[in-house]
């Protein structure tokens, strides 16, 4: 290309044969709204040997005229244009088009107004302006474009402006430098579907083509295959059909669409061809002696056998294009699919062909490519056991949300023990990992997951991370056991963690709108709010949504006794105060060991039941505030007497049993900044058990308590208002009943179907996040693997890798993962 001159459009009209369309359009080209000094006129000949130079250039003097000396067709003709062309946008025009003043105006508007829209798709009428040319795209799976409405009256409908698969060759505009950089027209297509083909690679390198209805063309069809015959123009629409669902569709797909593509072609010229195949049936008719091998078969059902020779002739060609196409793949087919509109139409309505086409779509399973299912993997690394913490418990009920409209896969990279009717539920090692990354259309992950498994943060796929526990404030406290030295590294370490998690991901969840304001900071300060985050949604709910911890939709249900009359010391009548998981180093039931040793002169009857010690992951250490708390107990007297240890962790469903006999509920925190951004889950159970709460105040769930009336929220470090706030649940009955109502109350908007919305929307139509396909803000903001000292990347993390699945017996995807790791490291050093 030449020098881009920026402003200016260079219009490329082409002319074949007859140069009066040609001048006609030049003219309306004259009057349309844009400066002419940003205006450049670019005529290609396509070898029409008539004369066309000379006339076109008499006309207009100023039009750079480009002559070829032989017929490269639509797409090597256009490609030849912008060659030459030197403006920041490139737009085509049918020569036998007329544009309407406003038709480069509106265009550009549109394209200088939302960066990830590298492609108009203009509105075509025909030359009266009253039936349709061209205002939506549809494609079929086997790869035949189609113009909706075309031929219908036009309709202020058709006056939205939309996503569009694909802009009509006879008017478009695009933005030069990505016409180059996604490869230009293929001209092995002549003509037919090249701009098909265009459309869908732009959309798999991450750019958009849009629809602007104010972008007006007036278009007067002159048959230009007539000389050539239906024949010619059928094998071309199905060899082009071919070419370019090879090279678009993923992996998984093509192995549907091309097989059931191929059959049709054939079937298609046969029916076309109005061929009797009957008495071509060979296993039942008789052999005859010195019969004639030839036959008259019709030009229109040799024109798909041709068809797909021609398809079998480029292949290896067109395999290196794939190639190159689908190792910078930065959209999912799932996100494309829905732009095809008609992806089962037969085409054409013989009921032949038709009956046909549904035997094929029915027998390979077309259909399944185009529902609304998505492959869904939720991964945790928390324990997947009958006993589980917070972060497992969020997992499942994620992976069962979501399984009710996409196929799930739920694992777990510690230990698994479950299963489910609805979703898969498995443990998950490294070479798993890959394996799941390669499956999915979404990968929804918590923790330190993509830390662990690198192939996460390369990866093409949508990337959702549930950010709803901040790990890098809790570390401030719980490493405070490992010497200042290492929490200093383990505080850093966890903040680059979720860096490089924010600086990836496509969609986030958090707990709370506090947290949300919390991790607006940090995604701002690592340049996640933008320009194309927020013009995709200026409140930035696409980029980040509160997804709480929730609670059962179905109430709770005691199946056998727990605590009263079981644990030796707690009678059936005895008053008991429930705290409801485990202790950890930023919680505080020092305060409220002291606060029960004085309830107990008022009331000998109060029981205090800290219902789990060692956490069921192995890898969570025993927190020092748990043994502080049992040394107090123990030297206050109460181990035993007033307070009591379950050493085990309760069972995921048993745990009702516990909440059930509980009396009052309670949640005491340190004052620090991971209170003021944390969401108790444990809060949650009380809820839903209809539990009146104490707690300390601070944060988002205390303060929910205190307005709804579901308890009493007490200023943190304060025995004496601690113990003055439980001898009231227990002393005056009505405020209890009144706590246990609003309890329940608030109970019901914190099921876990409500919670989970956020997400479920989202995977219903999911998406890359728009900064991310940028291809030169993407790359530019992901944090350097080196920027973390325990983060094992790079090279020495590929050869871990490697070796893992070469000891698996994983030899072929060795070799697939490598070369694609290499390609993706020259591409984004």
């Amino acid at each position: 290309m030449s020098k881009v001159r920026e402003g200016v459009v260079s219009v490329v009209v082409l002319n074949y044969r007859g140069a009066e369309d040609t001048i006609t359009c030049l003219d309306a080209l004259a009057e349309v709204d844009w400066s002419r000094d940003l205006l450049e006129l670019i005529v290609v000949d396509n070898a029409s040997g008539d004369g066309s130079v000379e006339q076109i250039s008499g006309a207009h003097p100023n039009v750079r005229v480009l002559a070829l000396k032989e017929n490269h067709g639509f797409a090597g003709g256009c490609n030849r244009g912008a060659e030459v062309a030197s403006g920041e946008y490139v737009a085509f025009l049918n020569n036998d088009a007329r544009p309407d003043p406003g038709w480069l105006r509106h265009a550009v508007d549109a394209l200088t107004g939302d960066p990830t829209v590298a492609c108009v798709a203009s509105k075509v009428l025909d030359w009266e302006g009253q039936t349709v040319d061209f205002v939506a795209a549809a494609l079929s799976f086997y790869g035949h474009g189609f113009k909706l409405h075309a031929g219908t009256p036009d309709s202020p409908l058709h006056d939205r402006d939309t996503d569009v698969l694909f802009a009509s060759g006879a008017a478009m505009v695009i933005r030069a430098n990505v016409f180059e950089s996604v490869g230009r027209f293929d001209e092995r297509f002549f003509m037919f579907f090249e701009d098909v083909d265009l459309g869908w690679r732009l959309w798999l390198l991450g750019h958009r083509v849009r629809y602007v209805s104010e972008s007006l063309v007036f278009h007067r069809h002159h048959a230009s295959m007539k000389s050539y015959g239906p024949w010619r123009e059928q094998y071309l629409l199905e060899r082009n059909a071919l070419f370019t669902i090879y090279k678009n569709y993923s992996d998984a797909n093509l192995q549907t669409a091309l097989p059931a593509a191929l059959a049709l072609c054939v079937h298609r010229g046969v029916v076309l061809g109005n061929e009797d195949t009957h008495s071509l049936d060979l296993a039942r008719t008789p052999p005859v002696e010195d019969e004639d091998p030839t036959a008259t078969v019709s030009k229109l059902t040799m024109a798909s056998v041709h068809a797909v020779d021609g398809f079998v002739e480029e292949i290896k060609e067109l395999e290196r294009d794939r190639e190159w196409i689908q190792t910078r793949r930065r959209r999912t087919d799932q996100e494309i699919l829905r732009l095809f509109r008609l992806p089962l139409h037969p085409n054409i309505g013989d009921p032949r062909f038709v009956e046909g086409f549904n035997d094929v779509v029915e027998a390979l399973h077309v259909d399944r490519m185009f529902t609304s299912r998505r492959k869904i993997v939720v991964a945790t690394g928390d324990v997947l056991q009958p006993r589980m913490a917070g972060p497992a418990i969020r997992a499942w009920q994620l992976a069962l949300a979501l399984s009710a409209e996409h196929d799930v896969k739920l694992v777990s990279t510690q230990a698994c023990g479950l299963t489910h009717p609805d979703f898969e539920v498995s443990l998950a090692t490294p070479y798993d990992i890959i394996q799941l990354e390669n499956w999915c259309d979404v990968f929804v992950f918590q923790g330190f997951i993509m830390y662990q498994h690198p192939v996460l943060r390369t990866s093409r796929k949508i990337i959702v991370a549930d950010v709803y526990d901040p790990i890098h404030l809790e570390q401030l406290e719980q490493a405070r056991d490992l010497g200042e030295a290492r929490r200093r590294e383990v505080v850093r370490s966890s903040t680059e963690v979720l860096n490089e998690q924010l600086a990836r991901g496509d969609f986030f969840l958090c707990a709370s709108a506090k947290q949300r304001d919390f991790w607006l900071g940090q995604l701002a300060a690592l340049g996640r709010v933008n320009p194309l985050t927020y013009d995709e949604n200026e409140s930035l709910d696409s980029l980040i949504a509160i997804v709480p911890s929730g609670v059962p939709d179905d109430p709770p249900i005691k199946t056998g006794p727990a605590i009263k009359g079981v644990v030796d010391g707690i009678g059936l009548d005895d008053k008991v105060i429930l705290w409801g998981g485990g202790i950890y180093n930023w919680f505080d039931p020092l305060t409220l060991l002291r606060a029960v040793d004085k309830l107990r002169a008022r009331m000998p009857d109060v029981r205090l039941f800290f219902l789990g010690l060692r956490h069921p992951n192995v890898d969570v250490p025993e927190m020092r505030m748990a043994v502080e708390t049992v040394a107090l107990s123990d030297t206050l007297g109460l181990t035993g007497t007033h307070v009591f240890f379950n050493e085990e962790w309760v069972a995921y469903d048993d745990r009702q049993n516990y909440l059930l006999e509980a009396d009052v509920a309670v949640s005491t925190h340190l004052h620090h900044v991971e209170t003021a951004f944390s969401f108790r889950t444990r809060i949650l159970d009380y809820l839903w058990a209809s539990l009146p709460v104490v707690c300390t105040g601070g944060d988002a769930l205390a303060q929910l308590i205190e307005a709804e009336g579901a308890g009493i929220a007490v200023p943190p470090d304060d025995v004496d208002a601690l113990e003055e706030a439980l001898f009231r649940m227990f002393d005056d009955h009505d405020f209890r009943a009144r706590c246990r109502e609003a309890s329940a109350r608030l109970a019901v908007g914190l099921r876990w179907s409500e919670a989970v919305k956020p997400l479920v929307e989202f995977c219903r139509a999911p998406r890359r996040s728009p900064d991310l396909l940028d291809p030169e803000m993407g790359p530019a903001i992901l944090i350097p693997a080196t920027a973390n000292p325990f983060h094992r990347t790079g090279w020495r993390q590929d050869v871990r890798i490697i070796r893992l699945l070469w000891s698996e017996g994983s030899a072929p995807l060795v070799v697939r993962k490598a070369l694609g790791r290499i390609r993706r490291r020259v591409q984004f050093p």
